[in-house]
């Protein structure tokens, strides 16, 4: 296939600065709304308050508006008298004109009645009886008791609200309260999303071998969304220089103009990477704009990223591979949009964390990683997921990203790193299982969740899961180690302060396509070993139990596909069943869902450490309770696991 390449790769630093000189000529566009239509919209100007608020001094109880001085002294054994006076006020009911509360005089009040003149308090009806024509009143009331002054809430030409404020439930309450019915805010832009691509179908559509859903698309007009823009779906266009043009000129100029351009995917070098090409001319055609500012930046992943401000209007290609494009949108579209949108900078949150392990990066790119937040003794720890650009769950599962400089070959483990949080209002999971990954547990952690508790696993295996349990990172972990001196499992691995939920039984073995010669040989266990070590395999992250068994079996041999490693058992089938790999190791349950060739390795047990101070945890007790559930063990057998 020819190739063309366009890229120019810059820095970071560079990117950024050539795209904010381009797109400097932007500013936030205002329009007044009514409130009936103002919810998650950004406020343009600060609201001042045109009344006070209450607007009088307003009782907040039913009773008696008084002179406090009057029911000095009262007690339930010596109350003091009062005469009432005969006027009772209502929630709404302005007192007469020139009435004041005499000396030694009640007034009856409802809860929001309007304080008549000369009353500094209000009794509380359970603390009066009547008497006489009058009341008794047993406990004194103090000035300002039980009334609520007119301005004390807000007071008149006081800033209510400032301006770049998002509007809710309780922001449009606090104006309503002022009597705004009308605001300003910012218009929200126009964001147009484009997916290109022949390979690229929209959700919903049968899948082709080649091809795959366009969740892209998806992902950039809801981020699009949630940054106060209004996007603007524009479809899957392929890769057709004439049919993009046609798509993307009427966005730039003319009666379909939107404020900014996102098109995702051909961004590379490809010869069916079209975009850049159509960028190009489309910037060909108006020669006094900055045209193609960018192409190529010095980034991991998103390396070809281009940024180009055509008659006005922003384009940016993002990579097509989805944590690419996820990256690339944060770095350099999202600043522009909030700020356009009205936002403040303030609204990405960061925090600080411990990298638990070496995190490794290429030199001469900044890189980003997306991590998992776990809660341990010493604050919160970043575990890398280690997903590569073309993962789509990585993104859902993270809570943030770090950012490791161009400069740096790695993080080393325990080092302090900044974490820029995916969704600013994150909260800690109630329970992280880290270790060892099984659709056994999976099934237990969804019905905790199902509980209202949130969950987070984090698939490290089972040594590593036992190590983080030891320096105080997540609550559980998964594990299935076998101590081959004593034939006992899991027990003997555990750490100080760690003791075991009592698990399941599980089978594992070496899985093949069923039509794979290797299945007339799984009763010759020398000839199908043998073969095992001349073919390709998929292997399993080191520490892992099942990595340890695929080494016994392998006896010193390294075979083929040996460094490549899966961190979970539907990995592994996926690999063998779309014949990446000729061979792996997983659960004869997954085997038989995916139609494989199994041949029995190992019975093994697969139980839950705890970390002794997490015992009682909420989480903690009802994953204990469920696990032994005797209901939960039917479904578990159901599911292929044994006692």
């Amino acid at each position: 296939m020819r190739q063309r390449q366009f890229l120019d790769v810059i820095d970071e630093g560079e990117a950024h600065r050539r795209f904010d000189e381009a797109c400097e000529h932007l500013e936030p566009r205002i329009e007044r709304v009514s409130l009936d239509v103002g919810l998650h919209r950004v406020l343009a100007a600060d609201v001042t308050a045109a009344v006070d608020v209450p607007a009088f001094d307003r009782s907040n109880m039913d009773g008696f508006a008084v002179r406090a001085v009057d029911t000095f002294g009262a007690e339930e054994l010596e109350p003091v008298m009062l005469a009432v006076a005969d006027l009772a006020l209502a929630a709404g009911q302005v007192p007469p004109a020139g009435f004041e509360v005499a000396p030694g005089t009640a007034v009856s009040i409802a809860t929001g009645g309007v304080v008549p003149r000369g009353a500094d308090a209000v009794v509380m009806v359970e603390h009066t009886e009547p008497h006489a024509g009058g009341i008794r009143v047993s406990r004194p009331a103090v000035p300002g008791g039980n009334i609520t002054f007119a301005g004390s809430d807000i007071g008149r030409g006081e800033v209510v609200m400032r301006r770049g404020t998002r509007l809710k439930a309780r922001e449009t309450t606090v104006l309503a309260s002022v009597g705004v019915d009308r605001v300003d805010v910012n218009v929200r832009p126009r964001v147009a999303v484009v997916s290109t691509g022949d390979e690229i179908v929209p959700p919903g559509s049968s899948l082709g071998v080649g091809q795959v859903y366009d969740s892209n698309q998806r992902m950039l007009l809801d981020s699009v969304a949630e940054l106060g823009c209004e996007p603007v779906a524009c479809g899957v266009v392929p890769d057709d220089e004439r049919l993009l043009d046609a798509s993307v000129a009427p966005l730039i100029s003319g009666p379909e103009k939107v404020d900014v351009v996102l098109l995702s995917g051909g961004t590379s070098k490809g010869e069916g990477d079209i975009n850049a090409t159509v960028v190009h001319n489309l910037a060909a055609r108006f020669p006094d704009s900055p045209g193609v500012v960018v192409h190529g930046v010095a980034l991991k992943p998103g390396k070809p990223i281009l940024l180009a401000v055509i008659d006005g209007t922003p384009i940016v290609v993002l990579p097509g591979f989805p944590t690419s494009a996820v990256f690339t949108f944060h770095e350099f579209v999202a600043p522009l949009l909030r700020r356009l949108a009205g936002l403040s900078v303030g609204d990405v949150r960061t925090v600080r964390a411990v990298a638990p392990m070496r995190i490794s990066s290429v030199p001469g790119r900044a890189e980003y990683t997306l991590v998992d937040l776990v809660e341990g003794e010493a604050g919160l720890a970043a575990y890398p997921l280690g997903a590569g650009s073309g993962s789509v769950t990585a993104f859902a599962r993270a809570d943030g990203f770090i950012r490791i400089p161009a400069n740096h070959e790695y993080v080393e483990d325990g080092s302090e790193v900044e974490v820029r949080l995916i969704d600013p209002d994150l909260r800690p999971a109630d329970l992280v299982a880290i270790g060892s990954h099984c659709i056994g547990l999976d099934e237990v952690l969804g019905l905790v969740a199902a509980e209202g508790f949130r969950v987070k696993a984090i698939p490290v295996g089972s040594t590593a899961g036992l190590a983080a349990l030891a320096r105080g990172e997540g609550d559980v972990a998964g594990v299935h180690l076998l101590d081959h001196e004593s034939r006992e499992y899991n027990e003997p691995f555990l750490p100080h302060g760690v003791r075991l939920i009592r698990g399941y039984g599980r089978r594992q073995g070496i899985v093949f396509r069923a039509d794979d010669p290797l299945a007339d040989m799984v009763d010759d266990e020398g000839s199908f070993l043998a073969e095992l070590r001349e073919r390709r395999m998929i292997n399993r992250n080191p520490g892992s139990g099942t990595r340890i068994l695929i080494d016994a079996v392998l006896a010193g041999a390294r075979p083929d596909g040996y460094l490549h490693q899966a961190r979970t058992h539907h990995a592994v089938a996926a690999s063998v069943e779309q014949g990446r790999a000729d061979w792996g190791v997983t659960l004869d349950t997954i085997a038989a869902k995916a139609g494989l060739g199994f041949r029995f390795v190992a019975d093994e047990r697969f139980d839950v450490a705890v970390r002794e101070d997490r015992w009682d945890r909420p989480a903690v007790t009802v994953l204990r309770r469920l696990l032994d559930d005797p209901a939960v063990r039917r479904r578990l057998g159901d599911l292929g696991f044994t006692e």
